[in-house]
This record gives structure tokens, C-alpha cells and sequence, in this order.
């Protein structure tokens, strides 16, 4: 009697096993299908030269001058959060959007309860910039305003802005007029160094980490079209002053 239960038991054990190691293998080619092709195929940037190859893009100095600044500090105040994987790029910018205003969210939290559910752990085709407003919206009761299509004067004024406490700045950027390689990508703007016309980037991937990079390069990647919307990228900008 207690054999056969024994050997039920390891039966069973082994069903599960299998089955889970189904379900790990199918995530696996899903996430594959999906992002694989987005993160590594050719794209009409393969001849870019990157900004990780230039000197101001980790400048230590420089950095430790942009750490400085007034909303760049507020979101130092937390440990800055990294996507959990290549499609979760716009909750991890939300999170970490809402640690710098004092609420502890994780990007597991930012989606949960929402339309946005992934699927074996992935966001399918991600979020556009619309969906990332309303996902913030849903989480914080501030104004949030989408912004597209603008020059490169009004592009830099917006980066100025970023130095503003009262405000949050999203990016939603193309990472291949930076990198000469990638897909869409979303993240933070950390603040702006007006005499080294150099945009603060809090970029949620954690191989590349908060950048550098000049105000015209990043106008470049901005004024890209999404292929999921059919509309350009641009910005959000946020209202953070107290209600």
C-alpha cells in the first residue's frame, strides 16, 4: 500500500515536471518569436555609429553633474528599477515615474489590474505611447499630456523642462538612430545639461543604464514612426506638482 502510494507520488511529480517544463519551453519560443525579431533583425541604422562609443555617454563627471540635478535626485532617492524583460520598458519608466513622487510601485504593480496583461510574461508588441498614458493615468491622478511631431527647438525647450521638479518627462525613442541597432524603446528623462546640450536619459534597460546623449541625436530617435500605432513617438509630459 505504501509502495504504490510512493510510486503515485513519484508519477505524479513527474507529469508536473513535464508539464511545467512544457509550459517553460513555450514561453520560451513565444518570447523568442515575439521579441527576437524586433531586438536583433536589420534595421535602416545598421551604419550608425553608436553613442556608447562616444565620451560623453558614461562620463563620469558628467554624470555625477546630471545625478545632481533637481529631478534626476528625486529619482535617485529610490533604487532605480530595470525592465524585467525587453517588452516591459514602458512599466518600468512608469515605476520608476512614480518612486521619484515618493509611491513604491514595482512594474509588476504598474500593470497589474489593468488591460495591459502579459502573456508567459510577455507584454505582446509592447505598449504605445498612448497606452502608456492612460496606464499612468490609471496610476497617478496628475494630468498627462502626449506630445508628437515636434522641431528640434521645441524638442530642446521640452528637454529644459525636464529640469523642472513640478514635471516628469517620458521618452518613447527608436534605439536604433542611437545604437544602430534595437526596436522602440521607452524611458525617464532624468533632467538636461544646458551648456553641453546633453539630454539625461534614465534608460530602464539595465546593459546600457542612464546615458548622455545630445538633444539633436535623441530629436532623431524621437521623430520615428511605430509600426503598432501607425503614429510618430514623442514624449509624455506629466504633471507632478501636489494636487
Amino acid at each position: 500500500m505504501v509502495a504504490e502510494q510512493v510510486r503515485r507520488g513519484r508519477g505524479w511529480r513527474r507529469r508536473r515536471s513535464a508539464v511545467l517544463g512544457a509550459i517553460a519551453l513555450l514561453a520560451g519560443i513565444l518570447g523568442a518569436a515575439i521579441l527576437g525579431p524586433r531586438l536583433v533583425s536589420p534595421n535602416a541604422d545598421t551604419s550608425v555609429i553608436s553613442i556608447a562609443t562616444g565620451s560623453d555617454f558614461h562620463d563620469p563627471a558628467l554624470l555625477a553633474r546630471a545625478w545632481a540635478l533637481p529631478v534626476a535626485a528625486a529619482y535617485r532617492r529610490r533604487p532605480y528599477e530595470y525592465q524585467s524583460n525587453p517588452s516591459f520598458c514602458g512599466p518600468a519608466s512608469v515605476a520608476n515615474l512614480l518612486r521619484s513622487l515618493g509611491v513604491d510601485f514595482s512594474q509588476a504593480d504598474v500593470l497589474r489590474g489593468t488591460a495591459f496583461q502579459p502573456w508567459f510574461g510577455v507584454l505582446v508588441n509592447g505598449l504605445t505611447l498612448d497606452e502608456l498614458a492612460s496606464l499612468i493615468r490609471r496610476r497617478l491622478d496628475r494630468p498627462v499630456r502626449v506630445v508628437r511631431d515636434l522641431s528640434l527647438p521645441e524638442f530642446r525647450a521640452a528637454m529644459i523642462s525636464g529640469n523642472d521638479p513640478a514635471k516628469r518627462l517620458i521618452v518613447n525613442f527608436h534605439r536604433g538612430p542611437l545604437f544602430g541597432r534595437g526596436a522602440g524603446h521607452f524611458s525617464p528623462i532624468l533632467g538636461y545639461l544646458p551648456d553641453r546640450d546633453l539630454v539625461f536619459v534614465g534608460d530602464v534597460n539595465g546593459d546600457y543604464r542612464p546615458f548622455l546623449v545630445g538633444s539633436e541625436r535623441l530629436w532623431r530617435a524621437v521623430t520615428t514612426l511605430d509600426a503598432t500605432s501607425g503614429k510618430a513617438r514623442g514624449l509624455l509630459i506629466i504633471d507632478a506638482a501636489v494636487p
